[in-house]
Parts: structure tokens; sequence; C-alpha cells
């Protein structure tokens, strides 16, 4: 039987810990006795609820028969994979506590800083967010890249996003019911969670290796997933592209009116085929490039245009009363 946090009859307040999950039947149960032992002497009244995100191999029976030994655990299970952004969605739009963790399965972020979390919430903080300090158990490659997407993002964006900052942070009541008015298809909610604002404190930790499994994000995914937060939170693309155009254009112009000079002065043989080709697959070359970048926030657009939800439940457990 697991032992998270037993509430008292004084407990003011409650704590729920969202952990989406995807094909992590390894991890869950590593996941649950480190729970169990982070929370145990926690002010509050735990509750752990799961969401699995359409998960293909062991996870549903596992998550099945953790909600069957603890009365404090719910499992949401959506219909398929929508992806780790609809999925901590679903999850905040389901939890109904004073305070919301959101926790990923595979102990990367040790369980055992919620209680900082928790410190920093009751001092008045509305959003802690964890800082990785380190990242333990990553190529030089991911942890390159990733510090310089959020480098960027940061520089990019007019909403402030903490640097080396991933999902891993607590919530108050007021903060979740601000995110559950975004209702946007596309989501970057690390982008989510610095837009609703309120106090916001950091908390820096250790970041560790996988405990078990595998990761679910490969390098395209990463890119995708780098592309969507460009897109959602800043236009500089858009702007960059326009300036590309104008110092082209300017270019361009540029080198018209000196082969026409040139022309008028010194005439021209009939000659030049190589730098004629140069300059038309350069200038073809930006306005594809332009054209693209168009294209993803074109797309976007239409997107948001359907209207369709953002998941879509197959089944809760326990089942509502």
């Amino acid at each position: 039987m697991s032992t998270v946090s037993t509430p008292t009859a004084t407990t003011a307040r409650r704590l729920c810990v969202i952990v989406p999950v995807y094909n992590e039947a390894a991890v869950l149960p590593l996941l649950m006795p480190r729970l169990d032992s982070a929370l145990a002497t926690l002010p509050a009244a735990i509750e752990v609820l799961f969401v699995d995100d359409g998960s293909r191999d062991a996870t549903p029976q596992e998550l099945a028969r953790i909600a069957n030994n603890d009365a404090r655990v719910r499992v949401l299970r959506l219909a398929r994979n929508f992806g780790k952004e609809a999925a901590m969605t679903a999850g905040l739009d389901h939890a109904d506590a004073d305070a919301v963790v959101i926790l990923d399965a595979d102990l990367q972020d040790p369980p055992e800083v919620i209680r900082e979390f928790w410190t920093q919430f009751e001092q008045g903080a509305d959003v802690v967010y964890g800082v990785r300090a380190s990242r333990a158990g990553e190529s030089w490659l991911k942890r390159f890249t990733a510090a310089t997407f959020y480098r960027l993002i940061d520089r990019m964006s007019d909403t402030p996003i903490p640097r080396d900052t991933g999902d891993f942070r607590l919530l108050s009541r007021r903060a979740v019911e601000a995110l559950r008015q975004l209702r946007e298809r596309h989501r970057f909610m690390k982008g989510l969670f610095g837009w609703v604002g309120f106090t916001q404190v950091p908390v820096r930790y250790h970041r560790e290796p996988r405990a078990a499994g595998s990761s679910k994000f490969n390098f395209w995914k990463l890119w995708n997933f780098a592309l969507e937060g460009f897109t959602s939170f800043s236009t500089v693309p858009l702007r960059l592209a326009t300036y590309v155009g104008l110092l082209t254009a300017t270019i361009a112009f540029g080198y018209g009116a000196v082969i026409i000079a040139k022309t008028l002065l010194y005439g021209e043989p009939v000659r030049g085929y190589p730098s004629l080709m140069s300059v038309v697959l350069f200038l073809g070359g930006v306005q594809l490039v332009a054209l693209g970048i168009i294209g993803e926030y074109l797309g976007r657009m239409y997107e948001e245009s359907k209207r369709r939800p953002l998941y879509l439940l197959d089944s809760v457990t326990p089942p509502a009363a």
C-alpha cells in the first residue's frame, strides 16, 4: 500500500502532483516509492494525477495497479497520443487543489525538490519553477542545443521564459485557473507559464539521469518543439524574413545600378551566365525561406481556426462519483 502523505484533520491545503506519462511502464514502480518518501512530511493533502497519453506498452496496467493500491491516485487516459503539452493541459483541467506540481515520470527531476517548491508557495509565490543547474546523463550536444534554444527564445520573445527551465514547477490555484483560459491548439507550455505572470520564483536543482526506460524525444521532435516555441511566442522570424528581403533587394538594386552604369560607360558583351544564375538562385532561395517562415505561421492559424478540442478522454480511474 502506498503512503502518499496521509492528510490529517488539520490539513489546510491540498497539493495535486500531475504526472504525464507515455510508455513509462519501466519507471513507474520506481517513481511511486520515491514520490511517497519525498512528500511524506509535507503538511498537505496529496493527490497524484497520472495522465496516460495513449501509452502502448504496459503503462495502463501499471497505472491501474497503482490506483487500486492508493486512494489518492487518479488516472486520466487520453483517447490517443496527443503529445505532452496536451497531457499537461488535461491534468491542469482536472486538478482540484490549492497548488499543482507538474512532474515527469522519468525521475530526472527529483521529487524531493517539491518540498522547496511548497515552502516558496507558502511564502506567497504563485509559480515556482525549477532551474537546472546541471543535466546529468545527457550528451554534450543535447546540453548545447538546449542551452542555445533557451537563450534564443529568451531574447526573441516578449514573454519572459526563464533559461534552463523545463515543465517541473508548482502552480497556485489562480495560476492554474489563468492557464485554463488559454485554449490555443499549438501549446508551448513553458511560454504559457510565463505569460500568465503572477509572482514567479526560481529554485535551482541538479537534474538526474533517467531512472529507467528511454526518452521519447529524439532530435527531430526536439527541433519541432523548438519551432513550436519560436512561432508561438515570437514574431522575430517574420521580421527577420522582412529584413533579409530588404537587405537582399538593396544589394540587388545596387548591383543592378552598377551593371547599368558599367554598360553605359564601357559597353558589355553577352556574358555573365554564372553570375546571373548565382543571383537568381540566391534571390530564389531567400524567397523560399521567407515563404517557408510565413507558411509556418499560416499553418498554425489554419489549425487554430478548426477549433478542435485539445484532447479527448478515454477513461478516468477511479470514475467520477
